[in-house]
């Protein structure tokens, strides 16, 4: 391409690479982004998007199974075609990345289509199968080139037996014993849909609760509900060995007092952490500081070598891709010298789990918030107590809200339940909004709903619960 000169290069194009060129480009920045693989990134196309699709067919699935509790009889056997759920995940994910492609025509931001390096000040130098493919400069150069799986000493993933989150996407059969190692959101998540459609399924996790940057009382309740689903839970233990046979794996498992047992089962998936992609992006001879994989930037994304910023999962926590696009967009919009850009406050995050049953956050957790000194007060209402949630048979759940006690201040809200990860952000605004109890009880909340459990959650905490 002859145009090579840019005020904007956008290395990486996930939702944080993409969604920032984008705005890079409504405040009329001449605008580049570099993808090396497929637009959307891998929370589009290897994540976020993809393994949702997944998480409905086995929902799906379990509901009918259920069926004659809803008055409904199902004729014949109910079958699994693994194939056709792969497919249709692929799909989605295909949908949406030619979507990406499209609003990058839209907003005539230009597309390389290859692996972007550092190649010296305000220089970025693009290959493509190791060949050159241009040289470009830019006076503001963005790195948004994401994470992978991060692998353990011993427990390196083959792609066959042991599996990332990659190949647990794309499986060639369904296994019928599967282990998984970690249990945080995405191992979580592929524990559930793997057991769902009848896999034996065998969580291993090092901390003493599921889920454990979740609030205490949500990972209990979630723990409970997985192990009523058949999932086999081992916390406080590590696998210390992978023993591969011809279609199977041995796993040594050791806990806290030092027990080893063996578990052998068909697949592996690895689901211990991330690290980011800073190899082979230029960093060497800049001021660029990485620590523990991860590049550090300032509250606008600025690194210490100007020109040059960081967003996403390349940084720090959370490694959500929500935060990722809000970031790039404050990033940008301080290079633009747009006014009242105000830095993330990642305590206004959500987080979620879609697992059955989902799980969301925002803020501190009850436990948190007593370690940074707040006097609390909290709110809890169940899901048994919601009409609507008995009306959809999804008795099981809670909502439980915390705040500062003196101030009334919101300081953190958790969810287990039917469809808590779009519960949750009328909370994240509440937060956004410093709302306090009081504005919260004044809101009138529709009937019937399950947000109304996020409602009579905030009147429990001030002892004015309506309905349990």
């Amino acid at each position: 391409m002859s145009d090579t000169s840019f005020d904007l290069i956008v290395v990486g194009s996930g939702p944080g690479g993409y969604t920032t060129a984008i705005r890079g480009s409504q405040l009329g920045m001449k605008t580049a982004i570099i993808e090396r693989e497929h637009l959307g990134g891998i929370c589009l196309n290897w994540g976020c998007i993809p393994t949702k699709a997944l998480l409905r067919s086995a929902e799906i699935y379990s509901n009918i199974k259920h069926a004659e509790a809803f008055g409904l009889k199902v004729e014949g056997k109910v079958s699994i075609d693994g194939a056709k759920i792969v497919e249709r995940s692929r799909k989605v994910a295909a949908q949406l990345s030619g979507g990406v492609k499209f609003l990058m025509k839209k907003h005539k931001i230009t597309v390389f289509d290859g692996h972007g390096a550092l190649a010296g000040a305000g220089k970025v130098k693009v290959t493509k199968d190791g060949k050159p493919l241009a040289d470009l400069t830019a006076k503001h150069i963005i790195l948004a080139t994401g994470a992978r799986a991060r692998s353990l000493p011993g427990l390196e993933p083959d792609g066959k037996l042991v599996w990332t989150y990659k190949e647990a996407m794309v499986p060639p059969a369904l296994p019928k014993s599967l282990l998984v190692v970690g249990s945080g959101a995405i191992g979580i998540e592929f524990a559930s849909f793997y057991r769902q459609l009848g896999a034996e399924v065998t969580v291993v996790e090092v901390m003493d609760r599921v889920l454990p940057v979740e609030d205490e009382e949500i990972s209990a309740l979630a723990k409970k509900a997985f192990e009523k689903q058949g999932m086999k839970i081992h916390l406080g233990t590590t696998v210390t060995a992978l023993n591969k046979g011809a279609d199977t794996v041995t796993a040594t498992l050791k806990d806290k007092a030092g027990k080893e047992t063996s578990l052998t089962v068909e697949r592996v998936i690895l689901a211990v952490g991330i690290v980011g992609n800073v190899e082979n992006i230029g960093l060497e001879g800049t001021k660029v500081k990485v620590d523990r994989s991860h590049i550090v930037v300032d509250e606008y994304s600025r690194t210490d070598e100007p020109g040059i910023y960081a967003i996403g999962d390349l940084t720090g926590p959370p490694w959500l891709a929500h935060k990722a696009g809000h970031e790039g967009v404050i990033c940008v919009e301080k290079i633009a010298g747009e006014k009242d850009v105000h830095p993330l406050n990642v305590s206004n995050i959500p987080g979620c789990t879609y697992c059955s049953p989902q799980v969301a956050s925002v803020g501190l957790t009850e436990a948190a918030a007593k370690a940074k000194g707040h006097a609390v007060r909290v709110g809890r209402f169940p899901f048994m107590a919601n009409g609507k949630a008995i009306a959809l048979g999804e008795p099981e759940g809670l909502v439980k809200t915390v705040f500062d006690a003196k101030t009334g201040e919101l300081l953190g809200a958790h969810m287990i339940g039917a469809e808590v990860t779009e519960m949750i952000q009328g909370f994240g605004i509440a937060k956004t909004l410093e709302t306090t109890e009081a504005e919260l009880m004044h809101a009138v909340f529709p009937h019937p709903t399950l947000s109304e459990m996020m409602h009579e959650s905030v009147l429990d905490a001030y002892g004015k619960a309506l309905n349990f």
